[in-house]
């Protein structure tokens, strides 16, 4: 969360009044929460039109918005820290889950130029929380300054999980078990041991090479262990200053990604396709393959990338 005053730090930052479809949310310092109501979870997928339901809710309870994409490595890292500290808090905070790709007037709203971003709403107006996925101890700070606001604001209601007096996510259908070297895999990234995820991966799709899911999971943690302690600001210096270098190039296209940049990532890795001699191309198609699956094969972005490829190729 910024220094700035409660209520003061995005007034004018982000403008929610086209997603609204009903008058205007009083400021924050002029909020009366109600004292609780019932939401069919505690986490819900929220679009753009019912986007002004989570605005009403946010006078009973803070929401924590969570923009994220079904491409975004980092975000499959973070949503399932906010999912566990918001049902950690027992109904005093909602998680409000925003895909950007399906959701453009939202991504617009809250000017989601690189995800995962984390936001919340109290009493109708916007908070910034923080960019990234950042440690759950870090989440868990947050979350505790999020409540002292809204507490100070007026906001302090709770709600229940409909049916579940308890407030947790009972309610929910319940997933069947990861196989086990998807739980392995899915133990080392909580981890933070993205080469034991890879390895558990690898060994997945060994014994079965139609393992959807791992070979997803294999891109996604490729792409975390890659940007791991990776600076972006370095990265760019050196890719400028050696623009043939391919390994250089591909740090940058990595971070752009996994920072939400799809078009620069890709725009980045068909220069240097273009750029580079017949024999030396392969890497890069390679790679530029890679990033494609990790987006989706139908995003808009990897057909027009896919298309400008084919172009270089013949």
């Amino acid at each position: 969360m910024t220094d700035a005053a409660p209520g003061a730090a995005l007034r004018g930052a982000v403008d929610l009044s086209a997603l609204r479809n009903r008058p205007a949310a009083p400021a924050v310092g002029e909020t009366q929460s109600t004292p609780g109501g019932v939401v069919p979870s505690l986490v819900i997928d929220v679009t753009d039109e019912t986007f002004p339901e989570i605005l009403e809710l946010s006078r009973t309870v803070p929401i924590v918005i969570d923009l994220w994409a079904e491409w975004c490595g980092p975000c499959k890292q973070l949503t399932p820290v906010l999912e566990k500290l918001v049902l950690e808090a027992a109904g005093r905070l909602v998680l409000a889950k925003v895909d950007v790709d399906a959701n453009p007037q939202l991504s617009q709203a809250f000017r989601a130029q690189s995800i995962p971003m984390v936001v919340a709403l109290v009493g109708g107006q916007p908070v910034p929380l923080f960019t990234g996925a950042v440690p759950e101890q870090q989440v868990r700070e947050v979350f505790a300054q999020l409540l002292q606001l809204a507490a100070q604001n007026g906001v302090t209601g709770s709600v229940e999980v409909a049916g579940d007096a308890t407030g947790d996510d009972a309610a929910e259908p319940v997933e069947p078990p990861l196989p086990p070297l998807h739980a392995e895999a899915y133990d080392a990234i909580e981890a933070g041991d993205y080469p034991r995820a890879i390895a558990a991966y690898e060994k997945a799709l060994a014994e079965n090479p139609r393992d959807a899911d791992a070979r997803a999971g294999l891109g996604q943690v490729r792409l975390l262990d890659r940007v791991q302690g990776a600076d972006l600001q370095a990265a760019r210096a050196a890719a400028a200053a050696a623009p043939a270098d391919v390994e250089a190039q591909f740090t940058v296209a990595d971070l752009d990604l996994a920072g939400g940049h799809v078009d620069d990532a890709f725009d980045r890795l068909l220069e240097l396709f273009a750029a580079l001699p017949a024999d030396e191309r392969g890497p890069v198609r390679e790679r530029l393959l890679e990033l494609f699956a990790l987006v989706g094969d139908t995003d808009t972005r990897v057909i027009r990338a896919r298309g400008r490829l084919a172009s270089l190729l013949f």
